[in-house]
């Protein structure tokens, strides 16, 4: 039987865009709760391993320039990325549907990761890290100008209540045992916070175009190529083979953790895997207290509470509002 034009026409394009209609498991099937299950696992392993490789930066920039420190995570990521995924898909792992976004994301990374790792100098990882959980906050608020998305009253009320908890933990104007005196460490975690917001709200325009391997090469790609060029003027020699596996070690260990949180979102909604990231700050204590005797003030503490409850409630209300839609 011959369909009409209509229908015909609406089966061409949704063959060709096939990767926009994909539809996920029905809920309470095998294959869902499989997935719901990798997806949990992949972010997870992400939170485990991010504290690790900010660790390991940190550790770097105290006798190292900033500049070697930032070439080795982007470079480190770009060749591990590449190198585990070139044998499986050759030159269509640089195949981008909208190449001109990618190359945005991942300048725009490049500016965030390294007013990132800039400041771990003088901040607790567990401070920089719930600093940076201001990110999701701050892709709610821009999601409605660059999106289309229409946010509601409750989750602007909780934007506003999870910048409350960052004002705690910065708490501007006071003697605080957080940042050094000079503050410049606080501004540099507000803007890569804001930079990073800006690179999840495009990588959300290409989240239904491009694989989660392709997203993971192109993140690191412009910082690798940059920094490369860079470093016959600022490597500083000599470096002992302990010091080379650290840079080793922190380029590749971001990229996993880049691979497994595009995983994670690609395995299950983000709605029910994203509140997991929150776990991070956890981990980053631990870590901190473990490798450098950092442990976070009481009001430190309250603030990242605030921030992660207001983070959830956002999620949470994404849900509500997704459900409601006909």
């Amino acid at each position: 039987m011959e369909l009409c034009p209509a229908v015909k026409g609406l089966t061409e394009y949704m063959s060709q865009h096939e990767t926009l209609f994909q539809m996920s498991p029905p809920q309470n099937t095998p294959q869902f709760r499989q997935n719901l299950a990798r997806g949990i696992m992949f972010m997870c392993l992400a939170i485990l391993i991010m504290p690790v490789m900010n660790a390991m930066a940190k550790s770097l920039t105290v006798e190292h320039p900033l500049a070697m420190v930032v070439w080795a995570r982007f470079t480190g990521h770009f060749v591990a990325m590449t190198v585990i995924f070139w044998p499986g898909r050759g030159w269509r792992l640089f195949k981008s549907a909208k190449p001109s976004i990618q190359f945005a994301r991942s300048a725009i990374m490049f500016a965030s990761n390294g007013c990132y790792i800039a400041p771990l100098s003088t901040v607790a990882l567990a401070t920089a890290s719930a600093i940076m959980f201001t990110a999701p906050l701050m892709v709610t608020a821009l999601s409605a100008p660059f999106l289309g998305e229409k946010v509601g009253i409750r989750r602007w009320s909780a934007v506003f209540v999870g910048f409350a908890g960052a004002l705690v933990i910065i708490r501007p104007g006071m003697d605080s045992p957080t940042f050094d005196a000079s503050g410049w460490g606080v501004t540099l975690l507000v803007f890569s916070a804001a930079s990073f917001a800006i690179y999840q709200v495009l990588t959300r325009k290409l989240s239904n175009r491009d694989s989660a391997e392709t997203m993971s090469v192109y993140t690191a790609l412009i910082a690798a190529v940059v920094m490369s060029c860079a470093m016959p003027f600022i490597i500083v020699a000599p470096i002992g083979w302990q010091d080379w596996a650290l840079f080793g070690s922190v380029g590749m260990f971001g990229g996993v953790t880049q691979y497994f949180v595009a995983k994670a979102l690609e395995q299950a909604p983000a709605s029910i895997v994203s509140p997991y990231l929150y776990g991070e700050l956890l981990v980053a204590a631990m870590v901190g207290f473990a490798v450098f005797g950092e442990f976070p003030d009481t009001w430190t503490w309250v603030g990242a509470s605030i921030i992660a409850a207001s983070g959830i409630y956002i999620a949470y209300r994404e849900v509500v509002v997704s459900k409601s839609k006909p």
